[in-house]
């Protein structure tokens, strides 16, 4: 990443580098132009936005999955339902999908999405689909095409896949009419200079994007090994996650912990735990070390 300038920080950002930034997404994204794009400080703002769209009713999350998904939609009104088939979203005010999920890595096809937001045209209300993992598999898996549909929005998460969450960077794709309504919500400014200067290089680097999904495929396997070699069940993840199931996860979650290592449980799955990738060899060392330590 190049220097940025400190006008970057001094100054407001212009709304033709953020017209720009938009246009960038839409194309490393698929979307069908910049005007279907809404760059926003990160995806976690845009998700009450986009519940917003529609006057509370009812809205149902398909489950288990990223939890503030359901606490966004019932701040804004809504009667909300965690359902385990995406049959059961068919007759919500608002249906929310996270594709793949978020833990467990479960991903649906273009296909079966598209039936649904079909069979939900009486609804009037719109399928959102949660990409936040979606750049780690092929561009064909993305709904992003397809927001030409005013029933489907798609919001898609920048610093997950760069490893730059703290930048607060995440894009909602829509129909224009509805980016528009969302980006008037945004205001002004609503994303750092900074922010879309990193995000303009980062979108339009797509050969630095293949090698890192390759590179993110090949450590996946290799936490998969290190898990299995000491017995831990994997039950699925994507390439910059893993689940793991276990009787024992709440003892290995304080014994990682204990090591400096931090992984994710859930309350609602005490055999769950979500492991991140390491983020150097001296992490993997770190990892290894204290698993054997723990089947020992």
């Amino acid at each position: 990443m190049p220097g940025l300038s400190p006008d970057l920080f001094a100054r407001l950002p212009e709304p033709a580098q953020l017209d720009r930034l938009a246009a960038i997404a839409a194309a490393a994204y698929g979307a069908p132009s910049r005007d279907h794009v809404v760059p926003a400080p990160g995806t976690q703002i845009l998700l009450s936005q986009v519940a917003a769209l529609v006057p509370p009713g009812r809205a149902a999350v398909l489950g288990p999955t990223y939890g503030e998904c359901a606490r966004v939609a019932a701040l804004v009104g809504h009667n909300v339902t965690e359902v385990e088939d995406l049959g059961q979203l068919t007759n919500a005010d608002l249906a929310v999908v996270v594709n793949p999920n978020n833990p467990d890595g479960r991903i649906f096809s273009r296909r079966e999405l598209l039936d649904l937001a079909d069979a939900r045209k009486l609804r009037g209300g719109p399928l959102l689909v949660d990409e936040a993992f979606m750049d780690v598999w092929p561009v064909g898996a993305s709904l992003c095409g397809e927001v030409t549909r005013r029933d489907i929005v798609v919001l898609r998460s920048f610093g997950k896949f760069f490893g730059l969450a703290g930048l607060r960077l995440g894009f909602a794709l829509a129909q224009p009419e509805i980016a528009a309504r969302l980006a008037a919500a945004l205001g002004p400014w609503a994303v750092s200079g900074p922010a879309i200067a990193i995000g303009q290089t980062a979108l339009a680097d797509a050969v630095w994007s293949k090698a890192i999904r390759e590179r993110l495929g090949g450590e996946a396997r290799r936490l998969d090994a290190m898990f299995v070699a000491c017995g831990i069940e994997i039950v699925g993840g994507t390439s910059l996650f893993r689940l793991v199931r276990m009787s024992a996860a709440d003892r290995l979650f304080h014994h990682l912990g204990r090591a400096g290592i931090l992984v994710r449980r859930f309350p609602e799955h005490v055999a769950w735990l979500r492991i991140g990738l390491p983020g150097s060899e001296a992490a993997w060392d770190r990892l290894g070390a204290s698993l054997a330590e723990f089947s020992g």
